[in-house]
């Protein structure tokens, strides 16, 4: 039904399709300038295909944005939700002809409650502006992706994203409470609570987290905080091998340890973090690790941790004095990513999670692939939990560097499988890994992905083409 639409007069079908939007919304919200559609286009993942917009639909209530999908439904067009567009995985990019529906100007918090210690917000609102918000109550908001300064928690949710704190807090899933969603016919949708405990019906919300706008469009949140834990301490572990890294942090998770990170940098991201930044971190290094805790008193928590590491044969172990030092260790993590862009200019960012015991055969494996395709791949890893993030580095003016970055970035969610992991953590399946989705679920498990699609979005409108 799809294909009947766009297979009719291109400005013929624009122009009842405007006409129509405008008849609910304001004229600002109604964006349909090629020059600036053609900015909607994409989010930030690298090779994945997008399409021209027909329009970009930016609604400030939940009655425009059903005024949206009730016309999109009733001239059968594609519906593309986006937020702020910094997802890996192609899942926000504009399919051919779509309305881009960008929930940005929707960003309001409209309730903080320290009692029943939750947040009602809009799906605009920027993760680090709910952090802030809701730390001056003396509350946390703990899902906290390395993009929390731009991506909005509609996207957040959309996506189910994790981040640094991932290992003692948990992902965003964990702290979705209850949605409003309107439905592809511009039906409301309320879906789970906001009191501690409720197990009535279906889990509908967990649902809706993850599924990336193919079910339908948040438009509210109701979001679980947790009390402000105390300032954390930084501590860096730096070892002659991987492996030796990787057999630290198994002997800190099973030695009962709770982190708030646990993070580790290959040598590749540590020599590309010193060559954008000059921040001095040790080049001799094969593999850093970063452990911090938030406890009473993590002083001690990291002397324990750091006696494991160097049980485990770390070189050097140096454990941070304040808030300061830890944050200064904590900024060459954070600057992973965008160190290795630089390396060579466009990334193909992995985001496979394997059981922690398994790390270790992760990062070997991960190397071997870069010597069988002569490239350069960092790995840096939310390590406590085993999510890896494998970045592939490569000149995309080079066909033949971008076909062996291709081939490299398949192995590596090979691996992953074969190691009894996930094609992804956090980072969402999106256009990227939507044939790997089919391997990992298997045909069964699509089969009922379908299924479910089909009753929510009968007609195939919400975000076509993606996830399967």
């Amino acid at each position: 039904m799809i294909m009947s639409r766009i297979e009719a007069p291109r400005d013929e079908v624009t122009g009842n399709l405007l006409d129509r939007l405008r008849a609910g919304l304001p004229p600002e919200a109604v964006l349909a300038d090629p020059d600036v559609t053609a900015s909607y286009a994409n989010d930030m993942a690298s090779f994945c295909a997008a399409g021209t917009p027909a329009v970009v639909a930016l609604p400030r209530t939940v009655e425009q944005v059903q005024h949206v999908l009730r016309t999109a439904t009733e001239l059968r067009v594609p519906v593309v939700p986006q937020g702020a567009r910094t997802g890996l995985s192609g899942g926000a990019n504009a399919s051919e002809g779509c309305i881009v529906l960008s929930l940005t100007k929707m960003d309001r918090i409209l309730e903080i409650n320290p009692v029943d210690r939750i947040a009602v917000v809009e799906p605009g609102v920027v993760n680090a502006t709910l952090s802030r918000a809701v730390n001056e109550h003396g509350l946390t908001y703990p899902p906290d992706p390395s993009s929390w300064e731009m991506c909005t928690i509609g996207g957040n949710i959309g996506t189910a994203s994790g981040g640094l704190c991932c290992v003692k807090y948990g992902v965003t899933a964990e702290y979705v409470l209850g949605l409003d969603v309107v439905l592809a016919d511009g039906r409301l949708l309320s879906t789970g609570r906001r009191t501690a405990k409720g197990v009535a019906g279906y889990d509908l919300t967990r649902l809706f987290v993850g599924s990336e706008g193919s079910l339908g469009v948040v438009v509210r949140a109701v979001l679980a905080l947790k009390p402000k834990p105390p300032q954390q301490l930084v501590l860096a572990a730096e070892f002659a091998s991987a492996s030796a890294a990787c057999d630290a942090v198994c002997r800190i998770m099973a030695g009962g340890h709770v982190p708030s990170l646990l993070e580790l940098m290959d040598r590749t991201t540590v020599k590309a973090v010193n060559d954008l930044a000059h921040m001095g971190l040790p080049e001799t290094t094969e593999a850093l690790l970063l452990a911090a805790f938030d406890t009473p008193d993590p002083a001690a928590d990291l002397a324990a941790v750091g006696a494991l590491c160097e049980a485990a044969g770390a070189t050097q172990v140096v454990p941070a004095d304040d808030a300061a030092e830890s944050e200064l260790l904590l900024k060459a993590r954070r600057l992973s990513l965008t160190a290795l862009e630089a390396v060579k200019g466009t990334t193909m960012i992995d985001d496979v999670c394997v059981p922690r015991s398994r790390l270790g055969d992760m990062l070997e494996g991960v190397e071997r692939i870069a010597e069988k395709h002569g490239l350069t791949i960092g790995v840096c890893a939310h390590a406590g939990d085993g999510n890896t993030h494998p970045t592939v580095c490569f000149d995309a003016q080079d066909p033949d560097e971008s076909r062996r970055a291709h081939e490299s970035f398949d192995e590596i969610m090979r691996l992953g499988l074969e190691l009894g992991g996930t094609i992804t953590g956090e980072h969402g399946v999106g256009l990227l890994k939507k044939e790997w989705l089919a391997r990992e679920i298997g045909p069964v498990g699509v089969e009922m992905h379908r299924a479910i699609k089909q009753v929510f979005d009968p007609l195939g409108i919400l975000n076509p083409g993606k996830l399967f």
